[in-house]
């Protein structure tokens, strides 16, 4: 529906304010109290508000939004109870919602915004948002403002549209003005709607920049941050956690006959939900996960997508890996219905995750819309300490750049003398947890590892195709959130600590802290995994740490449980080609076949109870995400550390030798 051109309060709703204290909370939900935002600061407001509290994994085992709305907020969780009851928000009368800074962070799961949607809600109100998050209000027709647009709707005044659409690009207010993208989409099809033409003149460009020129309708030479461009998507993919609901809205609003523009550049994936049953949480939802991954299976019959689905029990992998592996090449612009999307930035293209609504549009499409992003640009120089690996560095980015919000909706772009010393599996964590910096995505310069790596993987490539397309900034390319010189040598081992959100600190990756200044930290569960830590290079830095524990006569300390799982199959060959199930197994380790699941709840490896810590080598620790307990994120050698200290340790070479057999 077409928002007015005038915005008003509508007499007898409500305004729900997400307040840092949760009695207020409360107390609003059972209609015993109303706040105005002319008594409150932004500060009383809470912050970093992830889409896991709003829609945890398992309400979004439902996939139609009238459903998941009656469980929003569900992970909004005060002395281990939820907050928001079973229909709280939807019962509550509210048509506005208002939080503080960087709302919707983490996944890019609009189901999010659906349940505030298909509650009642209208308007979000935020000091910022979330990118993804953002672009999943906008396509559903929730329109965003900041603070002093709802004092004044409260002060009883109509608020053009038009002031809700300022800060938007001239496609992006198209769109909130057709009430969300399927709208758009179908009217600009129709040629009711005329796109702005783009008049930007000769300029360095960035890497972001060159990629969304050329993928352009039509190609341009040059564009700028703020251009609105409708452009060409090269691929992309869904996962079982995803597709049904891809499937489900492109039956709604193009019939059950629907077609694709060419499915062969798209995949679907069985991941996240392949061991969701092996959790004792997730057992009561197990008609609800097998109806996802049935329904995957009439969207990939029905459609002819490339098909990653799992065999005899087993996935291939997690489909971040598998993309950047089989689907991601360089100079390319990728889409997929998940925020670690951005992983595929390893390989020199720009790959980023959007919600259900936006890719079911571009895959029938096979274009999209964009805004052209700001860039933060990182020149990396010498190399890492032997303990210290690149999720140490992004836990610094993250604490130094993510935290006062430098890299909020940029690109994320790394080059520099020091890339070289990364590996490719290094590149791909320091892409993959832009999302964590709620980054629009992260891009990595390609060189001859880039192009070594791919061919290994895809020989019916060329060497010069690839040079041929890959993409470099311009020398004097333009980045508006600065220049970064980061010296690798300075990097020591890090964590992000749980926070504590019953107290108004949020759980959150970007709780930076020194291994060596957080004390003595008993743990109960160290796991590695995930997209960010279950690549092959990933392995090597768990089994340097094992191998040195049990050539020391140690097995994995009493009262922990260690936990490996792998990427994909290809990295659990090279561990058995290797000899590393052997040593892992002679210490206790327990093994986990490819996929993902424990980073979302969903598989071995989350904690049980809230007096239980982990420490992990996943990209978030949200509160409830990975289970009840505290869970600090660190690297894999710290991790494989910990798990024989039994406490959180950075490792550092020849340290079991200390330890008497």
């Amino acid at each position: 529906m077409k928002p007015p051109e005038i915005i008003r309060l509508t007499p007898g709703k409500r305004v729900l304010y997400l307040t840092k204290d949760p009695e207020l909370i409360s107390r609003q939900l059972a209609g015993e109290l109303d706040l105005e935002m002319a008594h409150l600061n932004v500060a009383d407001l809470l912050d970093d508000i992830n889409t896991d509290a709003m829609t945890p994994a398992w309400v979004c085992f439902s996939y139609r939004p009238e459903d998941i709305a009656r469980d929003a907020y569900a992970g909004l969780i005060r002395d281990g109870e939820r907050l928001f009851g079973h229909d709280a928000l939807m019962n509550g009368g509210f048509e506005v919602i208002v939080s503080g800074y960087r709302k919707g962070v983490g996944s890019s799961r609009e189901t999010a915004v659906q349940a505030e949607k298909w509650c009642g809600i209208r308007i979000a109100i935020a000091a910022s948002f979330a990118p993804i998050h953002a672009a999943n209000n906008i396509n559903q027709g929730v329109l965003m403002a900041d603070h002093e647009v709802l004092r004044r709707l409260e002060a009883g005044e109509g608020v053009p549209l038009e002031d809700f659409l300022s800060d938007h690009d001239p496609i992006t207010q198209l769109k909130i003005r057709s009430g969300g993208l399927f709208a758009f989409s179908k009217a600009l099809a129709e040629g009711k709607i005329e796109l702005p033409p783009v008049t930007t003149g000769a300029r360095s460009l960035t890497m972001c920049e060159k990629i969304l020129a050329s993928r352009a309708r039509p190609a341009r030479e040059f564009v700028k941050p703020g251009d609105a461009l409708v452009v060409n998507v090269d691929g992309g993919y869904s996962h079982e956690f995803t597709t049904a609901q891809v499937h489900y809205f492109l039956e709604q609003e193009y019939g059950k006959g629907y077609t694709l523009q060419d499915p062969g550049r798209f995949a679907i994936f069985e991941d996240h939900l392949i061991y969701a049953d092996e959790v004792p949480q997730m057992r009561p939802f197990a008609d609800k996960i097998n109806t996802l991954r049935e329904l995957q299976r009439v969207f990939q019959n029905h459609s002819d997508v490339q098909d990653f689905s799992a065999k005899d029990g087993v996935s291939p992998g997690i489909c971040h890996e598998i993309a950047r592996e089989q689907l991601v090449s360089p100079g390319q612009f990728i889409q997929a219905t998940d925020s670690h999307t951005c992983m595929g930035g390893c390989n020199n293209a720009l790959t980023w995750g959007v919600g259900a609504t936006e890719y079911a549009n571009l895959i029938h499409s096979g274009f999209t819309t964009v805004e052209i992003p700001e860039s933060i640009r990182f020149d990396l120089v010498g190399s890492l300490r032997d303990n210290v690996t690149a999720k140490d560095l992004m836990l610094y980015v993250l604490l130094e750049f993510a935290k006062p919000q430098k890299t909020l909706k940029r690109v994320m772009e790394f080059g520099g003398p020091g890339l070289a010393n990364l590996s490719m599996d290094e590149r791909a964590t320091l892409t993959n947890m832009a999302t964590e910096c709620s980054a629009r995505t992260a891009i990595v310069e390609a060189d001859d590892k880039t192009y070594d790596w791919i061919l290994a993987h895809r020989p019916e490539l060329s060497r010069s195709e690839l040079e041929r397309t890959s993409i470099g900034p311009d020398p004097e390319a333009r980045y508006d959130g600065g220049r970064h010189t980061l010296d690798l040598a300075g990097i020591r081992p890090m964590v992000a600590h749980p926070g504590d959100p019953d107290v108004g600190i949020p759980s959150d990756p970007t709780n930076g802290a020194y291994v060596d200044e957080i004390g003595e930290v008993a743990i109960d569960i160290a796991y590695g995994g995930s997209c960010t830590a279950g690549k092959i290079d990933d392995l090597i830095f768990y089994h340097r740490v094992v191998k040195e524990a049990v050539d020391n006569g140690l097995t994995v300390a009493a009262g922990v449980s260690f936990l490996i799982q792998f990427g994909s199959q290809e990295v659990q060959e090279y561990c058995r080609e290797n000899g590393f199930i052997e040593t892992f197994e002679q210490a206790g380790v327990r093994l986990i076949q490819p996929g993902c699941g424990a980073c979302i709840g969903c598989g071995p490896g989350v904690s049980d109870r809230e007096d239980q810590v982990s420490v992990s080598a996943i990209n978030r620790n949200y509160k409830g995400r990975s289970g009840p307990g505290r869970l600090y994120l660190a690297s894999p050698l710290t991790v494989a550390a910990s798990a024989f200290t039994g406490k959180i340790t950075a490792y550092h070479a020849g340290m079991f030798a200390l330890v008497p057999a």
